[in-house]
């Protein structure tokens, strides 16, 4: 076996970067988006076993759905991505552009023990530039198919190493191969077809055995005129070592998957639930039109289910005389490399070795799969083809007739399956690019319409996709799917009417309930989603909340570990006021699924509900355990710390708000919040710039400006309170206590009296019983020496407030003033300085009631909500941060109290000044 000199693996690296630069601006497309983008494996944050336990979608094995594809090794390169750039395709595509030479390099050492140096190096840029590779090369989640291929390559040349010198067996290559075996096989199932290949090696290569003289020894065997020969016996004991190390590796495979094969339907494999014949002569029919897309690749897709390939239903269709032709050809191949001795037979052999056995998983001979034909399954069955075309080559090129023909030929073949390499990379740039350079090869695939209208869905452009999604029900009329994208599209244009006539179609389609048979097993289980998009859409009215929660009970009896139907059930029981039983519907939903973040952030909104903060909030941190970056538990569980009044809480309430924000900057309530823990604890600064902050992002946040305006007039800067206030009454004219703020500080600072005054009449026209307004009008009227119409306010509002202490007081000494000024009206006037000193008194006295009737009122006025609006989007009812009555933590409770006490010890000085003593 030559090595591979540096020259031929700088070619075969130049070639490959060459043919798929362009590869490295294509973004996540088709099945990337479920195996990277949805997939919670990926994060640094899932624990490494999940990668062991789950598919490689992300789905745990035991669960139903999961499409029992265990390649945990290949996700685990998909984490190393996502550890290094998370998300930015371009280190994705780059390592399968890395991978894909180091296989084009391992092929060529491979195709060296077969073919001379010069046909090597053919086949390997054959390979290199391949057309039908794009899909496993540009196309992210192929990575399977790239690591598979390394390892089930350099198992196969480890076991070349295993014959020593005089036919002896050597372990030591054995036991690597078993061990890349397994390897290749946790990158792709696939991977453990290499002990096939492994095994007519040996036979057939290593040992030089032929067909006929294989049947000779076991005709003497039988007949007993000879025994076994020695080297044949070490022959069939390194076949017995493989066969049973790929038994074992079988079995545990078996048991990953649970013995159970993953469900398909009648939409990703037609012929897989047709009868016979139809069944047989479509799979057979099968393998020449991969042959062809292997000799003639002008006309790829990404997608070749549902009716990309009609059925071949009788005897008689002309399409059988393809699959006669195709069988006629591998059969003479066949017979040529088994029964005759010599190189080019064994080149024959392991070419056919290399179509044959790794693609026999793929085929559907002997278990369904979930596709038509894949592209991407064709990557490795490639290499033997390649080596085919290489071998003729040669063949060819040998004739001096026909040498320039084949050179010029094999060149015409580079370039253009070079150039069209190329061009099929920037198919794969977006799905919109990828399903409609499909749509050109193929019109009859209502799955490819569907992607198209999801493609242009993502963009919000919901006419056209609705175009597609319709026309997707035209060309496959029971397609569950297309019915229901016609009506989620419906209802994102609004059309709510037309929206759940779609849903009521699809689920008119649904397979009907066979008692004793798992509903599941008969249908995708994604299909039951129609039950879930018809109850969200229902139970938007509510007089129809029963029929939704109908509807989800219903999914739930089809589907037991339906974690969806509990969850939106869960929702709609909140909205329908009954959250114990909501209650009930999470925790089976987090039986199904512990590690779902989402679901415990759901289950502490139902605590909350239920009035149990604590429960509430290690719910919400079993939430960030599972998703740091969980915004929703991020935001609700400050706010429940807030509120808890709990100065010790309110350092992590102030982180997470800041986690918060720094994950949704510009959402001005997390700003707001933060203003308000500030303060809390008296940072005065901050608190303002916090609040700002958050009314230069939504100038019309009216919790944001009262609280700046009632910040700046506790911190004795009222004049600034004012501009902020104007703004507030221009926004919510309507704003009561905005109106006596404002009116407080025109009285008070301004001493504007109109103003003020104009303030309270707002307010009593408003709401005419309102106890603050009407008696700080009182006030206005006693600042306008009207006591007469000042105490005939007070008496009105001591019937509003007949409890409230203070306007009593205030009305006893508003009567005693008069009766005081009566009397001084029927003796004789004292001389002038006296009298002056005497009004002076008065209006000292009128200023010290109104500073302790604005001290009594300010000191009650302590916030407008402080908790800006929950943004929680599971509860049906969201918290309304304009709340007159807000709850106050203990502290703030005696902090009043406080203030309180201090205004009645003011209240009675002035009531002993006035009343003489």
């Amino acid at each position: 076996m030559a090595d591979v000199s540096l020259k031929e693996v700088a070619l075969i690296v130049g070639v490959v970067a060459a043919c798929y630069w362009n590869s490295l601006f294509c973004g996540f497309v088709f099945d990337d988006v479920s195996a990277i983008l949805d997939n919670k494996d990926l994060h640094p944050s899932t624990p490494l076993k999940n990668l062991f336990q789950n598919d490689f979608w992300g789905t745990p094995m035991s669960e139903e759905r999961s499409h029992k594809s265990y390649r945990p090794l290949t996700v685990l390169t998909f984490r190393l991505n996502y550890l290094f750039s998370e998300l930015n395709a371009v280190s994705y595509h780059f390592l399968n552009l890395i991978f894909h030479g180091v296989v084009c390099v391992v092929f060529l050492k491979v195709c060296k023990l077969f073919l001379d140096n010069r046909s090597s190096v053919v086949a390997s840029l054959l390979f290199a530039v391949h057309p039908i590779h794009t899909e496993a090369v540009t196309g992210v989640v192929g990575r399977a198919e790239l690591l598979s291929s390394i390892f089930f390559l350099a198992a196969f040349l480890s076991y070349t190493k295993s014959k020593g010198p005089d036919n002896t067996i050597v372990w030591t290559p054995i036991a690597v191969t078993v061990f890349l075996v397994a390897v290749a096989t946790l990158c792709k199932e696939q991977g453990i077809t290499v002990v096939g290949i492994c095994c007519v090696y040996e036979v057939f290569i290593a040992q030089g055995y032929t067909l006929p003289v294989l049947l000779d020894t076991a005709v003497q065997i039988l007949q007993g005129k000879g025994s076994i020969p020695f080297s044949m016996l070490q022959t069939l004991l390194k076949l017995i070592v493989l066969m049973f190390s790929t038994l074992l590796l079988v079995v545990v495979r078996v048991q990953v998957i649970q013995s159970q094969l993953p469900v398909f339907t009648r939409f990703d494999n037609p012929a897989a639930v047709s009868p016979s014949p139809a069944r047989q002569l479509t799979f057979n029919y099968l393998l020449p039109v991969n042959a062809w897309l292997l000799l003639n690749p002008s006309e790829l897709c990404c997608d070749w289910t549902m009716g990309t390939i009609p059925l071949v239903e009788s005897l008689l269709d002309v399409r059988n005389v393809a699959t006669l032709i195709f069988f006629c050809f591998l059969g003479s191949l066949v017979v040529f490399s088994l029964r005759y001795p010599g190189d080019s037979s064994k080149t024959v052999l392991m070419a056919l070795c290399l179509i044959v056995l790794p693609f026999i998983p793929a085929s559907n001979l002997f278990f369904p799969v979930g596709f038509v034909v894949a592209e991407r399954v064709l990557y490795v069955p490639s290499m033997g083809f390649c080596i085919l075309v290489a071998h003729g080559w040669k063949k060819l090129s040998n004739k001096s007739v026909l040498r320039k023909i084949s050179w010029v030929c094999l060149a015409v073949v580079l370039f253009t399956h070079a150039l069209k390499t190329l061009h099929r990379n920037w198919d794969w740039e977006s799905e919109y690019t990828l399903f409609m350079s499909a749509l050109k090869v193929n019109k009859n695939n209502a799955k490819l319409w569907n992607n198209v209208g999801h493609a242009l869905e993502n963009e919000k452009n919901f006419e056209r996709a609705l175009q597609f999604f319709i026309q997707a029900t035209q060309v496959q009329p029971d397609d569950i799917g297309a019915h229901m994208n016609v009506g989620r599209t419906y209802k994102n244009l609004n059309k709510t009417k037309e929206a759940e006539e779609s849903y009521m179609i699809a689920k008119s389609l649904m397979p009907q309930i066979i008692p004793g048979k798992k509903y599941a097993a008969r249908v995708a289980p994604n299909h039951l989603n129609v039950y879930i998009n018809l109850a969200n859409l229902i139970r938007a009215n509510e007089s129809r909340l029963e029929e939704a929660d109908q509807l989800y009970r219903q999914a739930i009896s089809m589907r037991p570990d339906f974690k969806q139907a509990y969850i939106s059930r869960g929702e709609l029981l909140l909205k329908m006021n009954k959250p114990l039983k909501a209650k009930e519907a999470y925790l089976r939903a987090l039986e199904l699924d512990r590690t779902n973040a989402d679901l415990w952030y759901n289950l502490a909104i139902v605590y909350i509900e239920l009035k149990d903060p604590t429960e509430a909030l290690k719910n919400f941190n079993r939430a960030l355990e599972l998703n740091p970056t969980h915004k929703l538990a991020l935001f609700n569980s400050a706010l429940l710390m807030q509120e808890s009044g709990d100065a010790r809480l309110r350092p992590e309430a102030k982180q997470r708000l800041l986690n918060y924000v720094k994950e949704e900057p510009q959402d001005a309530n997390g700003y707001f919040n933060l203003g308000m823990l500030a303060m809390d604890d008296k940072k005065d600064v901050e608190a303002e710039a916090w609040m700002k902050k958050a009314i230069r992002l939504q100038p019309n946040f009216r919790s944001a400006l009262f609280n700046l305006a009632l910040l700046y007039s506790q911190t004795s800067k009222e004049l600034m309170a004012l501009p902020v206030l104007e703004d507030l009454l221009k926004y919510y004219p309507d704003h009561t206590k905005g109106l006596i703020l404002k009116g407080d500080i025109l009285m008070n600072q301004k001493k504007d009296i109109v103003g003020a005054k104009q303030c309270f009449e707002k307010i009593l026209e408003l709401d005419p019983n309102n106890v603050q307004g009407k008696h700080n009008l009182c006030v206005v009227y006693f600042e306008e020496r009207d006591l007469i119409k000042a105490e005939k306010c007070l008496v009105e509002t001591l019937a509003l407030a007949p409890h409230e202490e203070y306007i009593q007081r205030h009305l006893n000494i508003v009567r005693s003033k008069i009766a005081s000024l009566s009397v001084t009206e029927q003796s004789s006037l004292p001389a002038d300085g006296t009298a002056t000193t005497a009004a002076e008194e008065k209006k000292k006295s009128f200023q010290n009631l109104k500073e302790v009737k604005n001290e009594q009122k300010t000191s009650q006025m302590t916030a407008d909500n402080k908790k800006g609006q929950s943004k929680n989007k599971k509860r049906t009812e969201k918290n309304n941060m304009e709340e007159e009555t807000p709850k106050k933590s203990t502290k703030e409770i005696k902090d009043l109290e406080k203030k309180r006490v201090a205004a009645l010890k003011r209240l009675e000085e002035i009531e002993r000044i006035l009343n003489g003593e």
